[in-house]
């Protein structure tokens, strides 16, 4: 798809901003270092590949291998279609719109729709993000509740004032060497579970369902699309890259890996422990001291990961309610309300599909749709205009009967 050097009538109803005034969600401001093909591609897999990795097995069992298969695959290939469109829009607003420098998503969002864009995005990376931290506390309850019984309600609240201590620290700069920490945990705990799939060998084979119910496959949709969240890193991601013109060729080879890795995992978990499977699958393992440790070295990765994914939603909120200045009661309120929530849901996977459901799927296939078809509504073409309807469309559809499966699914798991 060609750029034209002049305005389109589509683009002339755009709205012109300068760079956005307000802070964009990811730091990308100071001096750049580009990176090479090889960091780029290592960087997408580390923006990616998270903690909701853990609940692919159980996926699987509930939509069935087949299916659980088939949804990995498409949204995997939907993912990197969307953010490809992210891409070509930001690329045809600054080269032939003459736009400032686009930094973020939420910039592009500004860009594009004006305040309501800029809006619509900051919502929804906030409600991600606060959704992913409240992913960590059940996680973080459900994994110690496994290995030392106790309510897990229990170790919610134990972690709760040191949250409020950590999220009251107002530069992350001495908690990013744990990053390097958490992929290696992440990593280790995958080859871990791995190994012990391996070694239980595929006993559930022959009992293994193929496919689930209709519920079922809304479930795995969302789980799926929460695993390969990842949307507001693209643009950061493609500024910082060495050889834009191969950035396109370098994610897709991430996505593809990502989504091969994700169906091994999903696939080989449920074969080994079949209906056994639990929510998450390192509560699966065998009480030795290695399975131990990667469960709580998971913990430990997770309760230091807390207040870095919290910053987004404290960027937003500060600036639109304090004028862009430090507020602790503010994040003291915030870390309470996602604790309290995390109190109230008894399933991690279950929590993961109302995220990816809900908020996922708008960020990640509605509003990059939606953004490009606005852009390039002129010069698309009618097959170019049902495919990003087809998108917002589908996307809109898989958000409203997704939140309602994955809803009727944390009820169950109460009531049980």
């Amino acid at each position: 798809m060609g750029f034209k050097n002049e305005a389109s009538s589509s683009s002339n109803s755009i709205p012109r901003t300068a760079h956005s005034e307000s802070a964009p969600l990811l730091n990308t401001h100071g001096p750049i270092t580009l990176s090479s093909q090889p960091k780029t591609f290592a960087n997408v897999f580390i923006a990616i590949v998270g903690a909701g990795v853990l609940g692919l097995p159980y996926a699987f069992k509930r939509t069935g291998w087949a299916a659980g298969t088939v949804i990995i695959l498409a949204i995997g290939v939907l993912t990197y279609h969307c953010m490809m469109l992210l891409v070509r829009t930001r690329r045809r607003l600054e080269r032939d719109i003459g736009f400032a420098q686009i930094a973020s998503f939420g910039d592009l969002g500004r860009a594009v729709a004006g305040p309501t864009g800029r809006l619509a995005v900051d919502s929804m990376i906030v409600l991600s993000q606060a959704g992913f931290c409240i992913g960590y506390l059940i996680f973080i309850s459900s994994t110690l509740a496994q290995l030392f019984p106790n309510p897990k309600s229990l170790y919610i609240l134990a972690v709760f004032p040191f949250q409020l201590a950590l999220n009251s620290i107002q530069s992350l700069t001495l908690l990013a060497p744990l990053s390097i920490f958490a992929n290696i945990v992440d990593i280790v705990a995958m080859g871990t579970v791995i190994r012990e799939d391996v070694v239980a060998g595929a006993r559930y084979w022959l009992d293994l369902k193929a496919f689930g119910g209709p519920s079922e496959i809304l479930y795995g949709f969302g789980v799926a699309v929460f695993s390969f969240e990842g949307m507001g890193m693209v643009l950061p991601l493609e500024s910082e890259a060495a050889d834009k013109g191969q950035f396109g060729r370098t994610i897709g080879l991430s996505m593809g890996v990502i989504s091969f890795i994700y169906v091994a995992f999903g696939a080989l978990g449920y074969a080994a422990f079949g209906a056994e499977t639990h929510d998450i699958i390192t509560t699966n393992l065998s009480g030795g001291a290695v399975a131990v440790a990667v469960q709580v070295g998971l913990c430990i990765n997770l309760f230091f990961t807390f207040p870095v994914m919290m910053n987004p939603v404290y960027e937003v909120v500060e600036r639109l309610a304090c004028g862009k200045r430090y507020c602790v009661w503010l994040r003291w309120a915030v870390v309470t309300a996602v604790s309290l929530v995390a109190l109230l849901v008894p399933n991690f996977t279950d929590f993961l599909s109302l995220v990816g459901s809900s908020v996922c799927c708008v960020l990640g296939f509605v509003l990059p749709a939606s953004f490009h078809l606005r852009v390039f509504w002129s010069e698309m073409g009618r097959l170019g205009v049902a495919f990003d309807g087809a998108i917002i469309l589908s996307g809109v559809i898989l958000a409203v009967s997704g939140t309602y499966t994955s809803i009727m699914a944390i009820f169950c798991s109460v009531q049980l």
